[in-house]
């Protein structure tokens, strides 16, 4: 055990820094760049979806080679390219140069954040990987809790360039000595799981949902799947109404005529959300099958999604809907994890996983753009009738590609 534990420590700690660094601080730390540097809100942010539609193309590519070689050196690597990235970030003074810095740190995405992650544990811990994906997730949801009060204190005491330049120098004396601890292995380690309940647990020693062995698919046979695309629209859809909400659900709250420190509270619900729905995965969804799982999360989103819309200016509802975003939103990550290992084998997970995730990666990058428009319109009734109808057909294709599977 003391090797799997190593690892998810190592694993917890960079996931943790990496989504703060590359993802949660942008929030916090644009409007300063925006302001300091004379450029529009969409400029700076610009850059930052520009990243992860760098990511998202890099996925694949960058999986195919987890699979070959490991985290070690595809994690370690990214870890320094992060930290030269955020080193340059700090220095910028032209939008081309800035530009140019965030399709660096969109590689880096690629390279170090959960989908690396993922491919590290399933390489490494075989059978036992959704619970080792489940039990860093816990950690990983932790992340916007320690960025933004992190970023914000740093920000406030030394500005926006230095709050850079100490998460690269963060990345190049934490992140990368750790990613290079990681296991070295060739293909496959101990198995990651609890000890058996009273009377054995039969199920622990079978695949993730006491299925047999699924035939291990190649990239390019997994892309030629009838659930390969039914799956990856399911996750897209999801990732382009994540991604809209974290950008507007403080308007939207508002609109619907909340004050501003209630819509603040209210949102500040999402992150414990997450954590207690990756915990309940880990304790009372533990013997469920990875499909069920998936089913009940889908299902989730859409049912939030309409008390917001027919009660919202209620703050029950609003309450209610933020539970239940935040606990559709923590378990879906380990469901992206784990369903692609059960429906294409471990194999060539990184692949294709990658791939799965490119798609997603670009719905995230145009989700905040794609319905600005409607939150600058003050139509929060459409705005939610538009996600809803994304929500029920993200649930639909993956009821589809879990049957086809």
């Amino acid at each position: 055990m003391r090797r799997p534990r190593k690892t998810i420590a190592i694993l917890a700690c960079t996931q943790i820094m990496s989504w703060g660094a590359l993802y949660y601080a942008i929030a916090i730390l644009a409007p300063e760049m925006a302001k300091e540097m004379g450029w529009r809100a969409e400029v700076a942010v610009g850059a930052f979806s520009w990243s992860l539609l760098v990511s998202g193309v890099a996925a694949a590519p960058i999986g195919a080679l987890l699979d070959r070689h490991g985290g070690r050196w595809v994690m370690g690597a990214g870890s320094l390219l992060c930290g030269a990235g955020l080193l340059a970030l700090s220095r910028v003074h032209t939008v081309p140069a800035y530009y140019a810095v965030w399709t660096l740190l969109g590689l880096a995405m690629a390279m170090t954040m959960y989908e690396a992650a993922f491919a590290t544990i399933n390489r490494e811990f075989r059978l036992g990987g959704r619970q080792a994906i489940s039990t860093l997730t816990l950690f990983g949801g932790f992340a916007s809790t320690v960025s933004w009060p992190l970023t914000q204190y740093l920000n406030g005491m030394v500005g926006w360039r230095e709050t850079w330049l100490l998460y690269g120098v963060a990345h190049l004396l934490v992140c990368v000595p750790l990613h290079l601890m990681l296991p070295g292995s060739a293909g496959g380690g101990p198995e990651f799981r609890a000890a058996p309940a009273d009377g054995g647990d039969k199920a622990a020693a079978a695949p993730a949902g006491g299925e047999a062995a699924p035939r291990e698919h190649t990239l390019r046979e997994a892309v030629r799947h009838p659930a390969f695309w039914k799956l990856a629209f399911a996750f897209s859809a999801n990732s382009f109404i994540f991604s809209a909400m974290s950008v507007h659900l403080i308007p939207l709250l508002r609109q619907y005529g909340h004050a501003a420190a209630l819509a603040v509270w209210l949102a500040a619900l999402i992150g414990p959300m997450q954590v207690a729905g990756r915990v309940g995965e880990m304790t009372l969804g533990r013997g469920a099958a990875p499909q069920t799982i998936g089913k009940i999360t889908f299902g989730a989103l859409p049912a939030a999604l309409l008390a917001l819309l027919l009660f919202g200016a209620h703050a029950w509802a609003a309450a209610l809907f933020c539970v239940l975003y935040g606990l559709s939103n923590g378990i879906l990550t380990i469901v992206r994890g784990t369903i692609p290992q059960l429906l294409f084998g471990r194999r060539n997970y990184g692949a294709i996983s990658g791939a799965l995730a490119g798609p997603s990666l670009v719905a995230r990058a145009a989700g905040p753009l794609a319905v600005a428009a409607l939150v600058q319109a003050n139509a929060p009734a459409t705005l939610l009738l538009v996600l809803l109808a994304a929500a029920l057909l993200s649930l639909g294709f993956y009821l589809l590609a879990v049957r086809t599977g």
